[in-house]
């Protein structure tokens, strides 16, 4: 538990934060409501659900505030720029942006939930206040504004009323319903099981947040729940007069109370959010007119598609991604890809598998399942945003790191040993980094190819400048058929792997984690090494609990900080 804190103390202070804040934001306006002397009456009406739908509607405003803030991807990008001079720390909490945006979709769902439940009570109990049974307070309110000189405080005017019908017809109940339906399914479609076998579904159901914050927007000027005036409140004694309701109008200290509705705030809460985004979208449409040449295709058998790329004033590091967006496919959706190539190279490359629908199309559109290529200028158009900084772009703050990659998931790190194929080569680059553990888990040995010839350019590069020991890298081959299994046994003995070609032989099986943190711990004991993963989330949260398991408790002894690849 103590290494744990250690690791993830501030990830936990910006949880507690962001929890305290929704908690005191809740307690005031609820408190607020509950006290001030401008809704007694209203109370009277709705007991204590006016407080409890006006307090979640606060909580609301500032988690929608905050929701777009995590997948703006130029301010993020710029955040982590600007915060390369405050450590890994930081950094690390920039690159879990998409869990805080996850986080704060759960404060707005649960705040609407207790927000859209009060209203159904409150309704119901301004429909009863309507009946005789309610009582001859209740009933002298819900009477009010039949006159012209009087305002209303129930919006419920008969009892004979059917309340589903009324409040369907106010602007308020109909942006409700609006605003409800768009977020049941902008959280429903954003499960994982959906995202993985229907992103398209995800992505387009997505930008009805624009419906949502519309409706949220305009959701107060139905203005429903209503409040004692400030100038009736100077005339009209209420904590006298509501125990006198019989003498109203006739006794001079209560004439007939005045009431109106509060003004809309929700935009003031999101209106700097929202025009901070309209930059980004801005910008993402700045980049989609430039134009990208693409200059060279390369089909795998392991069904990667490997697309080298131009681009002018593209600058990108080590291990950042791109959005990759085709018109011809799309003219909506943007896939995330890692960029495999190193910043030393005149092009930038992405490896692509296919997962889906729209990689799918992707192959099909480039030719890769045909006998022959398409000529450069018959393939589609694509458009590039980015590229935007990652969790594996500090690989080389560490002295001492640890890249471990499942399946596709190696294509960060493919950037990453070129680049530093490349600093090797150059005599005047000093390294902070002192050695790189290199792990990949794979199911299928045809996935090796293209990687293989990256890691045996490295090996030899490294065998040249006398720095074996830099590089330490442990491939692990997870399925195999009989066949197979028969000519690795063959094979065995050979000096070069049967798989990969290189010297280190392959692993069959999965790792040992445990063996393999308690000699990474052994091996540097006073080291902050860096643990950089990019692959499925069972096997990320095997590594974080490992890395934890395996940090001193002692800030002087070895300290394993674990960086996750998502976007």
């Amino acid at each position: 538990m103590g290494c744990w804190i250690l690791n993830e103390k501030l990830s936990v202070l910006l949880l507690l934060v962001w929890l305290g804040l929704n908690f005191y934001l809740f307690i005031d306006t609820f408190h607020w409501y509950e006290d001030e002397d401008a809704y007694i009456y209203t109370r009277i009406m709705l007991g204590s659900t006016l407080a409890w739908a006006r307090a979640s509607a606060t909580c609301l405003n500032f988690n929608c505030m905050l929701i777009l803030l995590p997948v703006s991807r130029n301010l993020i990008s710029f955040l982590r720029g600007a915060s390369i001079c405050c450590g890994g720390a930081l950094r690390r909490q920039l690159d879990k942006n998409i869990a805080f945006h996850k986080m704060v979709a759960y404060g707005i769902a649960v705040n609407a939930t207790i927000h859209i439940v009060a209203h159904f009570i409150n309704i119901e109990r301004y429909h009863t206040s309507q009946s005789k049974e309610a009582g001859a307070l209740r009933n002298k309110l819900s009477g009010l504004g039949k006159s012209p000189n009087e305002s209303y405080l129930n919006p419920i005017r008969t009892y004979e009323t059917n309340t589903t019908g009324e409040v369907l017809t106010t602007i308020a109940g109909i942006t409700g319903v609006v605003i409800t339906v768009a977020l049941i399914l902008i959280m429903t479609s954003s499960t994982e099981l959906i995202r993985r076998s229907c992103y398209e579904l995800f992505w387009y159901t997505h930008h009805l947040f624009v419906v949502f914050f519309i409706g949220l927007i305009t959701h107060g000027m139905g203005q429903l729940v209503r409040g004692q005036t400030p100038q009736s409140l100077m005339l009209h004694n209420v904590t006298y007069c509501k125990d006198h309701y019989l003498e109203w109008e006739n006794a001079t200290q209560c004439p007939l109370p005045q009431f109106s509705g509060n003004k809309p705030v929700a935009w003031k809460w999101i209106l700097s959010p929202m025009v901070l985004y309209i930059c980004e979208r801005i910008v993402r449409f700045w980049r989609f007119q430039q134009e990208v040449v693409i200059t060279k295709v390369v089909t795998h058998s392991s069904g990667v598609l490997e697309l080298h790329m131009k681009k002018r004033g593209f600058k990108m590091g080590p291990g950042q991604y791109i959005f990759l967006q085709c018109p011809s496919i799309s003219q909506l959706e943007w896939h995330p890809f890692t960029l495999t190539s190193a910043p030393e190279e005149d092009f930038f490359s992405i490896h692509i598998r296919v997962v889906g629908d729209w990689t799918a199309a992707l192959f099909e559109a480039f030719g890769a399942e045909e006998k022959a290529f398409k000529e450069l200028w018959m393939l589609p158009r694509v458009a590039v945003d980015g590229p935007y900084g990652s969790a594996t772009t500090d690989v080389f703050h560490y002295r001492v790191s640890v890249c471990i990659a499942a399946g596709i998931g190696v294509t960060p790190f493919a950037s990453i040993l070129k680049s530093i194929w490349y600093k090797c080569c150059n005599p005047n680059t000093v390294l902070v980094l002192q050695k790189v553990y290199f792990y990949w888990i794979c199911r299928d040995p045809s996935a090796f190819e293209w990687f293989a010839d990256l890691l045996f350019h490295l090996e030899t590069k490294m065998d040249e400048k006398g720095k074996n020991d830099f590089l330490s890298y442990h491939i692990f081959l997870t399925s195999w058929d009989e066949s197979q299994a028969t000519h690795i046994a063959l094979h065995y003995d050979d000096k070069m792997d049967v798989i990969t070609g290189l010297r280190q032989k392959t692993c069959y099986g999965r790792p040992n984690w445990d063996n393999e943190f308690k000699q990474l711990a052994e091996n540097h004991p006073s080291n902050s090494i860096g643990v950089f993963f990019c692959g499925p989330k069972t096997l990320s949260k095997i590594l974080q609990k490992t890395c934890n398991s395996y940090s001193s408790v002692d800030p002087r002894g070895v300290q394993f900080h674990y960086n996750k690849e998502s976007f």
